[in-house]
């Protein structure tokens, strides 16, 4: 994907999201927003969105000395882990625990506070349960996941990692080693090994992080390690839309499960937006 004029507003809107998370001092804001400005101004628009918007986010980070989105990922991770036991019934009643669990799994991903400044995960999620998935590679999951015992899971965001443990308790289930992927710190309401420790992840499959503060997976800024897990992985589950536009060109096996939250992305794809996808690469 490559970032488009269309972009530029939601970078202003991500900047207002992330300062009003704390309140305070607007002069600082003032500034902080006045740099984001500047970045906007140089943005490489060939590159996909990702890149701009993880600059304006460290930038945010960098000027009011915080992470702006750490309660309010706890709280989240802390709403879904209330739900989790009536989800894992849903789950095992079903007809079809695999697909259930990954239907979950994409129904999670409307935990997005760079695009939305509240949610009803209830309510949400029980909208993306009625929804028709728009792309719908399921069939060839599965087959792909019968060929192969190790899968790389990359997370996305928190409260939605309490939905992806749903899934990769599943695969579990089908005797596949999971190997689950965090940010190797704060960006957004992305997850952390703190997040994947608090919702209980990190005793449930091998938990590691990939050694970036991107938005998405941009693999030159990741770790050495992390890299070479990603080469060697024969399936890839990708989680989140800023996955989809980093990742989307990738000639590996890998699965995106997001909804098009954004108009960009949706017209990219030829789908209305909040469009369900279980994509293949």
């Amino acid at each position: 994907m490559k970032t488009s004029i269309d972009c530029l507003p939601c970078f202003l809107k991500q900047t207002v999201i992330a300062l009003r998370q704390l309140g305070g001092d607007e002069k600082t804001h003032e500034k902080v927003f006045r740099d984001v400005l500047a970045i906007m101004q140089d943005a490489d628009m060939s590159k996909p969105p990702a890149y701009t918007t993880t600059f304006i986010h460290r930038t945010i980070r960098d000027g009011i000395d915080r992470d702006p989105f750490e309660k309010i990922k706890k709280e989240f991770n802390a709403i879904a882990l209330s739900l989790y036991p009536s989800l894992r019934d849903r789950v095992k009643a079903s007809p079809d625990p695999l697909w259930t669990a990954s239907r979950l799994a994409i129904a999670g991903n409307i935990i997005d506070f760079g695009i939305f400044t509240s949610i009803d995960i209830e309510k949400s999620i029980a909208q993306s349960l009625r929804t028709e998935i728009a792309v719908d590679a399921f069939a060839s999951f599965r087959e792909d996941l019968m060929a192969t015992e190790e899968v790389l899971y990359l997370l996305d965001n928190a409260g939605e990692i309490v939905f992806d443990r749903l899934l990769i308790e599943e695969l579990k289930a089908a005797g596949k080693r999971v190997t689950a992927v965090v940010k190797g710190s704060a960006v957004l309401n992305d997850v952390t090994l703190e997040d994947a420790f608090q919702v209980g992840l990190s005793g449930i499959c091998e938990v590691i992080d990939n050694g970036s503060d991107a938005i998405g997976t941009i693999l030159p800024w990741t770790s050495p390690d992390f890299r070479e897990r990603f080469e060697k992985a024969a399936l890839i589950i990708s989680k989140g839309q800023g996955n989809f536009e980093t990742l989307s060109g990738t000639e590996k096996r890998t699965y995106f499960l997001f909804q098009s939250k954004c108009d960009v992305v949706s017209r990219e794809l030829g789908l209305m937006p909040c469009s369900m996808l279980f994509r293949r690469s």
